[in-house]
Formats: C-alpha cells, structure tokens, sequence
C-alpha cells in the first residue's frame, strides 16, 4: 500500500514523502497515529497546498527576523545596576532582565533565544539573539553603575 507521510518517521521517510508499506503496518501503526494516510489525488493536493502555506509563513517569518536584526545590531542597550569599588557587580545581568528591557524597547524576544557571557562588572558587552532559525543579530548591550 502506498501512503503519503504526515510526519517523519524514523527509518520509513520524511514529511511529505510516499513510501510504499504492509498494509498491516499502515492500518495498525500508521493510520491510528496519524502519522500518514492513505495516497489519493485528494491527499496530494491537501498536502501541496499546506507546503505553499508553510513556506509562505515561513518566508514571512524570516523576513521580519531580518528587519529585526537590522534594528537590532544599530542599538544600543543600557542596564543600571549597583557595583561596588572594583566595578564587580552585586549580582549579575540576566536573560530575563535584558529579554523584559528588549521587551519594553519594542522587541519581543524569549529570554532562552539569548546569549549572554557572564556579566559580574561594569562595561560592554556583546549579546547574540537568535530571532528566527537561520538569522541571528548581535548587539551592545553597556552595563553601568547606579
């Protein structure tokens, strides 16, 4: 039996793909775990038109990542916080802090999609935000004392 693949399946076949099975393994493991269904002209159709859509949003994603970036890497981020003599920080920068400030600058982005070195004193710093799986965007972010 022939099906086309809703998902991919380790040994059998990517998303997408028709694969040729037992009829047995199709309607026990396949079909009841809707990871396939059986091949019609309707099914390839349904499936051309959710790739279209797909790639369309994922185009429009992309686009918007590298606006983002664009505005992003001409920025410049300040945090105040206290220090001491040395300009050892009582504390350190976090991801959730720098994510609510990115926040409240327009830009909304997951505190786990940011990558920031240790930040223990005073100065500048380079923090890389991963904004979509292919476009990444780096930026100042300037730590000074209270």
């Amino acid at each position: 039996m022939e099906v086309l693949l809703r998902e991919t399946v380790e040994k059998l076949g990517d998303r997408g793909s028709v694969v040729k099975v037992a009829d047995g393994y199709a309607r026990n493991y396949l079909f009841p775990k809707r990871l396939a269904v059986r091949l019609t002209d309707g099914n390839m159709r349904q499936l051309e038109i959710e790739k279209r859509n797909y790639e369309k949003k994922v185009l429009s994603e992309r686009s918007g990542a590298e606006e983002a970036k664009a505005k992003l890497e001409e920025m410049t981020f300040t945090v105040s916080k206290r220090a001491g003599e040395s300009n050892q920080l009582f504390g350190s920068v976090t991801s959730q802090e720098l994510s609510e400030l990115l926040k409240d600058k327009g830009f909304e982005i997951d505190r786990r999609k940011l990558q920031l070195p240790q930040i223990k004193e005073l100065g500048e710093y380079e923090v890389q935000a991963k904004l979509h799986q292919e476009v990444s965007a780096t930026f100042k972010l300037v730590v000074v004392g209270q």
